[in-house]
């Protein structure tokens, strides 16, 4: 069923995206989806969210939906198909133009199901000459940010499966091109910090797209069923330093049965959470430990950093930012999901 109160269109979404920054104040960009969040007037929608307290952030296409995209839209053999794809590109670089958005947020369903189905390599040479026209059509100070996903609506074969196709794919392009990293796109096991490091290393990590799972691509609140992991993507980006500054932070989750705009605050807490443990590592010990080969002494550095609570200092530095230092009793006290249900 529809939650009461869920937001019915962008201006919407965009209100309640303005009231989770002005509770936690550090949600300042909103990301929209093409078509989706379409609006006549972009000046207009530009105006209603500095309005807000927010601005937009990336600008997200659509190739998954339409009934055209059956067998594909950037690698489907059709070239008429190809073309309205990128049409679609076009249009979303020119919205983000529109909207001041650094970026356009790329992710594709393309793939096949069946071994024998089509040609990998034909499917990828075609998107290899995709990409390149769409490249060619950004402005010098917008960012393309490819994501990947290892299965599904594909589920033989996924033509952008995993960080390294998508990272082979920027590096055919140029600096504006990175990976988007779906903390939910990946297969069981598999070390997300370790490639965290790896694309930052190569000035190849974009963004993110923050959510958890348990099994497939849950889409559940960030930081509720591995709050380690989180904590180790983060240890890796403070490590990073400045290779890290230009990296876009967002939140790609599913709520269902928890309460939206309460669920997008404990997400934001629980990355802030994450973050504050990743700076309070003591890198000099940890360094010193792993020059001794001390593989436990190494390992208890960064525990007795993700051991530690922090939600006190959180709660001091939001005193310190006027906020008051518990965002979800902030709600609670508010009325604000009351009024908009």
């Amino acid at each position: 069923p529809i939650w009461p109160g869920a937001a019915r269109n962008i201006y919407e979404k965009l209100a309640d995206a303005g009231f989770v920054h002005k509770l936690t104040g550090v949600c300042p960009t909103v990301a929209i989806h093409i078509p989706w969040d379409k609006v006549k007037d972009w000046d207009d929608l530009v105006e209603y969210a500095d309005a807000q307290g927010v601005r937009i952030g990336a600008v997200n296409t659509n190739t998954f939906q339409a009934d055209r995209y059956k067998w594909g839209s950037i690698t489907h053999a059709d070239p008429a198909v190809r073309k309205v794809a990128l049409d679609h590109h076009l249009e979303c670089i020119e919205i983000a133009r529109r909207v001041g958005s650094p970026a356009i947020s790329l992710w594709y369903g393309d793939g096949t199901n069946y071994a024998g189905q089509e040609s990998f390599i034909e499917r990828r040479h075609r998107m290899i000459a995709f990409f390149k026209e769409v490249y060619a059509a950004l402005p010098n100070h917008m960012r393309m940010l490819i994501e990947y996903k290892f299965y599904e609506p594909a589920f033989y074969h996924t033509d952008l499966s995993d960080w390294g196709q998508a990272y082979a794919i920027c590096m055919k392009l140029g600096p504006q091109a990175q990976v988007l990293v779906d903390l939910g796109h990946h297969a069981q096991g598999v070390n997300i910090e370790h490639i965290v490091a790896t694309l930052l290393d190569e000035g190849k990590l974009g963004g993110f797209h923050f959510n958890n799972r348990k099994y497939g691509d849950d889409d559940l609140i960030v930081g509720t069923i591995n709050p380690l992991e989180l904590f180790l993507i983060y240890n890796e980006l403070v490590a990073a330093g400045d290779a890290a500054k230009d990296v876009a932070y967002m939140i790609d989750q599913s709520h269902v049965i928890e309460p939206k705009i309460e669920a997008m605050v404990q997400s934001v807490i629980n990355i802030q959470v994450a973050y504050a443990k990743a700076l309070i590592v003591d890198r000099t010990c940890l360094r010193e430990k792993q020059a001794a080969h001390d593989v436990l002494g190494a390992h208890r550095v960064l525990m007795d950093a993700f051991e530690t609570d922090v939600r006190p200092l959180l709660a001091q530095v939001r005193e310190e930012m006027g906020l008051h230092p518990d965002p979800i009793e902030a709600l609670h006290q508010s009325g604000y999901e009351a009024k908009i249900a």
